[in-house]
């Protein structure tokens, strides 16, 4: 029941083909961030402001990454992350923070847009220092 009630309004994130695209990208953009040093605390962290694909360690700053992936390019997946969405990363970013407790860590926010057309290898674009925070 629950499955046809999914298929008939679809999940909360999209369709299950974007669902999967999404998961590849994410788990990409995982290992091409691992194989550059960073080290991966967490992925997905969900918490009552939103949600951060990735949490990770790039020396001693925390980095919280969001990963855009697309099968086209125009517009770029990176130019996707709108000044609302950099405004609940940042929230979500803070509610990570608090953890912490006093001081906490440097911190910044980076994002990865993928882009993978339909039988071909992906392009993947890293941007450290993309955005401030916006609180």
């Amino acid at each position: 029941m629950m499955d046809w009630f999914r298929n008939l309004f679809g999940s909360a994130r999209g369709t299950k083909a974007s669902d999967a695209m999404g998961d590849r990208g994410e788990n990409l953009a995982a290992r091409y961030l691992r194989n550059r040093g960073y080290k991966i605390i967490t992925r997905t962290f969900r918490c009552e402001t939103g949600e951060i694909d990735i949490v990770a360690r790039d020396g001693k700053t925390i980095v919280f990454v969001e990963v855009k992936t697309r099968s086209y390019d125009d517009p770029a997946p990176e130019d996707q992350v709108n000044a609302a969405k950099q405004h609940q990363l940042t929230k979500a970013g803070k509610v990570y923070l608090s953890r912490y407790g006093v001081p906490q860590p440097p911190a910044r926010f980076d994002v990865v847009g993928i882009v993978w057309p339909q039988g071909r290898e992906p392009i993947i674009r890293h941007t450290p220092h993309a955005f401030e925070a916006t609180f």
